[in-house]
């Protein structure tokens, strides 16, 4: 019945002595009984249901009782109003007189619909995600979600997948750090998992190119201390002070990676990861193990090729004056003959113009227009040597670290450094044709470089 009544009558009861529920539930049906008709006889609107249980609550106190009662009704507006007036008829309560007033007929269904009203509002103000993701928004989660599904296991340790097969790889602290890697698209991190150092990472650690990138707290310090006891280390980079690698975006985190320096560095220290911060990340790198180009090397095409670019390898930078035994034999050059220096020249015009018609083919055809043609510009290709993006080439770091899609093949109209290297083979970058290249400490082996000299001779495919 409660879950059906329309209206609640309520009504006082007042009674001179002492009465109880049983006497004014028997004086309501009592001497209501035929004052209104079958219709509305308080019985039958019992046994119909139409009426519900009457409730009564009475308490005597010196010598007289006064009560409350409520009846639920499934009625209509009249009936109950009919009903209600002719409990004011009652008299007498057991032996005592009475009077009964009705104080107020409620209706249920105003009641429920004020919850309904006050609910849609809390639902209309909290139940709805007025968040719309735009475009942009929907590709970077999609993104993401696929450089997240990329993780996977290396020796039950939690990796990216080109850990296997990449000849650099980074350690990081937890399975969130190489998520965070991922989410970045540097997909050659491995964790370590807590301070004891397992076995396989420190098998990786003597056939790979190793950067360390820890949290900048002491449980990074830690770590690091106990790498650089079983393993074999080349680069050391930190999180920023108080902060973990998985909280960084995607700037602090190449950032980070950037300002990596030399094991040898900061081996020997008490607190590295404050060296590194002192420095801001910039140190003085290893010195190369390769011995310096000497002067008398011509480039294929017979022409000093530093000078006419107005460029010096670094090596030159640091170089002492040539011997005399040098210089003679760099006075006496091999110059070709007119006849070949005119062939040569109608050649690389009739290349540089093919290439300038429209969008090269190949990777050689990018690399003649783009260094070949002196447009101090870094050109990013994809698998098919499509250009999947353009910057100038003293923007190449910055340039790759912000590409979405990992290249290809990077076209680099200048002087290939150690730290562009490293971070493409860090990307998963397969080949690199650049202006010349520099003085390497390490050539990772997963990429393939070129100098535009080389591939002059025989373009890659």
């Amino acid at each position: 019945m409660e879950d059906t009544s329309k209206y609640h009558i309520h009504a006082d009861v007042t009674a001179d002595g002492v009465v109880e529920r049983s006497d004014v539930v028997g004086a309501i049906f009592g001497q209501t009984e035929g004052l209104l008709g079958d219709e509305l006889d308080l019985r039958d609107l019992r046994q119909s249901q139409k009426v519900g249980r009457i409730d009564v609550e009475i308490a005597s106190t010196k010598g007289q009782s006064h009560g409350h009662l409520t009846i639920a009704t499934s009625l209509d507006k009249v009936e109950t109003a009919t009903l209600a007036a002719s409990l004011e008829t009652i008299t007498r309560v057991g032996p005592c007189r009475a009077s009964l007033e009705v104080t107020q007929i409620e209706d249920v269904r105003a009641a429920k619909r004020k919850e309904v009203v006050d609910r849609a509002k809390e639902l209309l103000r909290t139940g709805f995600d007025d968040s719309v993701m735009t475009s942009e928004e929907i590709l970077a989660e999609v993104r993401q979600h696929v450089r997240v599904e990329d993780i996977t296991e290396y020796e039950g340790l939690p990796a990216g997948p080109r850990v296997t097969d990449s000849d650099a790889i980074i350690i990081v602290e937890g399975r969130s750090d190489v998520l965070t890697l991922l989410k970045y698209g540097v997909k050659n991190g491995i964790a370590v998992e807590g301070t004891n150092v397992p076995d396989a990472v420190t098998e990786l650690t003597r056939h790979r190119t190793v950067t360390v990138f820890l949290d900048g707290d002491r449980g990074g310090d830690l770590i690091f201390e106990e790498l650089s006891q079983v393993g074999d280390i080349d680069y050391v980079a930190f999180a920023p002070s108080g902060e973990s690698v998985e909280e960084l975006d995607h700037h602090q985190l190449f950032a980070a990676l950037r300002n990596k320096v030399p094991y040898d560095t900061v081996s020997g220290l008490n607190e590295p990861r404050e060296a590194i911060a002192a420095t801001d990340g910039s140190a003085t790198p290893a010195p190369p193990t390769t011995s310096p180009t000497t002067i008398d090397e011509e480039p294929p095409d017979g022409s000093d090729g530093n000078e006419s670019r107005g460029r010096t390898p670094a090596s030159d930078a640091s170089s002492s004056q040539p011997t005399d035994a040098q210089l003679a034999s760099a006075s006496e050059p091999d110059l070709p003959t007119d006849a070949d220096a005119s062939h040569a020249d109608d050649s690389g015009a009739e290349s540089a113009a093919d290439t300038v018609a429209g969008d090269p083919e190949t990777i050689y055809g990018h690399a003649t227009a783009v260094i070949r043609g002196e447009t101090d510009q870094v050109r990013f290709l994809d698998e098919n040597a499509d250009v999947i993006g353009e910057a100038p080439a003293s923007a190449a770091y910055d340039a790759l670290e912000s590409l979405e899609t990992t290249p290809t093949t990077v076209v680099l109209d200048e002087i290939l450094e150690q730290s562009l290297l490293d971070f493409a083979a860090d990307r998963g970058v397969e080949r690199i044709v650049a202006h010349s290249l520099g003085q390497f400490t390490k050539r990772p082996t997963s990429v393939q470089i070129h100098s535009i000299d080389e591939i002059a001779e025989m373009p890659p495919r």
